[in-house]
């Protein structure tokens, strides 16, 4: 077992390489789908590889973004998709579409009817680019919705997730300058993050941070040695840091905090480890920090503290702030039906405002342009997560708590620009069962 996940370490750094050739991410692109496509055909879900591939899928969608191997820019969300309903499709489980969700998928399309764009541009984009994380998110909780997944797959699928992202950083590791050259500012950094959205790096980034020490945490062993795991999770967090981008490396923070809040109230061996690992996360955390400040002459300290350069208070959410103010004067302007999918960025656009004008927070979206529908997609999306977690025990608290502040904050600083927030969200509707 341990040759098995040595190798696909090695064939996952190797991709890395290979992936500065765009060709190759392409080929890469195309095969993930073609081969999980035939997979599902030959084994018709059996194993729950469904499961596995759209993991894969997940954790390989900023990858493929950055290496320009998309082969359709949104090929993540249609992948994850078109492997879960093959899934629904062959699997021998049978069960009832959660009536709910269903519903939820419903109202996300009543705002198409007021959509209307400026002259020259695509109604079509528009959509796709406002609902296609949360339709996503839909499909993937009627997979998910109460689907008993033992814990030794779960863990299989956060593996196979991670090893797209060990590519990914092999690749950032090969295109990043040389940092002695790098003139650090405070401002997101895209030469360090491979040339692509430090905002969505720094959200896979995050979610890897998080895996990983959850291997750790329950010896699982993702690589088959703690020590090289340990070794891979803190080049993550220190490739995290110098993306410069905050959002995604505190969810991940904040997730493992939670994680390791449940374990501690599991029962008296996980209370022990968690003393233990924490006091080990905090020197390491410690550790990498100093180093990375020191790598940036200290604009990483001004960066997360929210200051510029020269160490002043700057905005300490990037603009973020005002488009929240100005989504909600429309709520309030437009209540019942809101102003229509896709049409906030046109209203901010007709203002002629200097800050970025697609919406960062899908929460914050939903109010403005679905208005009251909005409110109840909120509710419909919230209410059973949080029922479902009620009555679970403090080990599967410990997960699927985590599952779902992931989604809450990914979506409240990068809205849903990738699968992995409506896939993470469904993950917090399975039933953790033991391996027996």
């Amino acid at each position: 077992m341990t040759n098995t996940e040595i190798t696909l370490l090695i064939i996952h750094i190797v991709i890395g390489f290979f992936a500065t050739f765009s060709t190759f991410s392409k080929l890469y692109n195309i095969v993930i789908v073609a081969a999980g496509f035939f997979i599902l055909l030959r084994t018709k879900n059996r194993n729950e590889e469904a499961f596995m591939l759209a993991s894969y899928l997940v954790g390989a969608e900023v990858f493929l973004r950055m290496t320009g191997g998309s082969v359709v820019y949104e090929i993540g969300k249609y992948g994850v998709a078109l492997f879960l309903i093959l899934g629904m499709f062959f699997g021998n489980e049978k069960k009832t579409a959660p009536v709910s969700y269903i519903f939820y998928v419903m109202l996300l399309f009543l705002g198409i009817i007021l959509t209307e764009v400026p002259f020259g541009e695509s109604i079509r984009k528009a959509i796709v680019f406002n609902l296609s994380g949360p339709i996503l998110l839909g499909i993937c909780s009627v997979y998910f919705y109460h689907k008993k997944i033992a814990i030794s797959t779960l863990l299989n699928a956060l593996k196979y997730m991670t090893l797209p992202i060990i590519s990914m950083v092999s690749f950032m590791y090969l295109r990043t300058p040389d940092l002695s050259e790098l003139v650090f500012g405070t401002d997101a950094n895209f030469y360090t993050s491979g040339g692509f959205g430090p905002n969505q790096v720094a959200t896979i980034l995050g979610l890897g941070i998080f895996i990983i020490t959850v291997f750790l945490f329950l010896k699982a062993k993702l690589t088959g040695y703690l020590y090289l795991d340990a070794i891979i999770l803190i080049y993550f967090t220190y490739r995290g840091l110098l993306t410069f981008s905050r959002g995604g490396i505190l969810t991940g923070i904040i997730a493992i905090m939670l994680f390791l809040g449940f374990m501690f109230l599991y029962n008296n061996f996980t209370r022990k480890a968690v003393l233990k690992y924490s006091g080990l996360i905090f020197l390491f955390t410690v550790g990498i920090w100093i180093y990375t400040s020191g790598i940036t002459g200290g604009m990483i300290n001004n960066r997360y503290l929210g200051k510029n350069a020269i160490g002043g208070q700057k905005d300490i959410t990037s603009g973020r702030g005002k488009i929240l103010s100005l989504q909600l004067q429309n709520f309030y302007d437009s209540p019942i039906f809101g102003i229509g999918v896709g049409n906030g960025k046109y209203s901010r656009e007709a203002l002629d405002i200097k800050i970025a004008l697609a919406s960062h927070n899908e929460i914050s979206r939903l109010l403005e342009e679905h208005g009251l529908i909005g409110v109840i997609i909120l509710i419909i999306l919230f209410t059973p997560p949080l029922f479902h977690i009620r009555k679970s025990s403090n080990f599967q608290r410990a997960f699927l708590t985590s599952f779902l502040l992931f989604w809450f904050l990914t979506i409240s600083h990068s809205a849903m620009r990738v699968a992995f927030p409506s896939f993470i969200y469904a993950l917090s509707l399975i039933v953790i069962t033991d391996d027996e």
